[in-house]
């Protein structure tokens, strides 16, 4: 996204036309921000970075659901128990199977039986799951340098710093 083509912060962020926050923030050159601003603030960045996301991710074919579970697949070294997979998602086991026959049906994903209990079923990406990791990756940098193109390294870094103060297991 060019910086001709990325939303204005002042219209997104609810300014108005004298500079104060809608909300009934500070102005942006000083004063007290209040949480319920920030928080405002914070969703707004949030639901642009969706919207990005999904823009840039359009041409993969996948609902965001679907690219969620490859993420959480690619992420570790061996393979991932169903029951794992749907508490790291936050779904119940069906949801998940249901998430996995999608993915497997277009040929992301491999289950296989899990040799230490042949109860429970493992997933790993295939070789075509990989590469369509490589290429979400690919989208979501892109899309978060349209939005994040606008700090420089010191603001990125403190922005950062910030976040995992927040969410330090994050």
């Amino acid at each position: 996204m060019s910086p001709d083509e990325r939303p204005s912060m002042s219209t997104d962020m609810g300014a108005s036309e004298n500079g104060r926050a809608e909300n009934g923030g500070a102005e942006d050159g000083g004063g007290e921000i209040s949480a319920a601003e920030l928080t405002e603030r914070l969703l707004r960045i949030a639901h642009l970075i969706r919207r990005a996301s999904l823009a840039s991710m359009s041409d993969l074919d996948l609902t965001p659901a679907q690219s969620r579970t490859l993420r959480v697949i690619s992420k570790g070294d061996s393979p991932i128990r169903m029951g794992e997979l749907a508490a790291a998602l936050g779904v119940v086991p069906r949801s998940a199977t249901g998430l996995v026959d999608a993915l497997e049906h277009a040929g992301l994903v491999e289950r296989t039986v899990d040799p230490a209990n042949r109860r429970a079923v493992l997933v790993t990406l295939t070789q075509r799951g990989r590469d369509m990791q490589q290429q979400m990756a690919q989208a979501r940098r892109q899309a978060g340098d349209g939005i994040f193109g606008a700090l420089d390294t010191q603001e990125r870094q403190m922005l950062a710093d910030l976040l995992q103060k927040l969410h330090p297991t994050s």
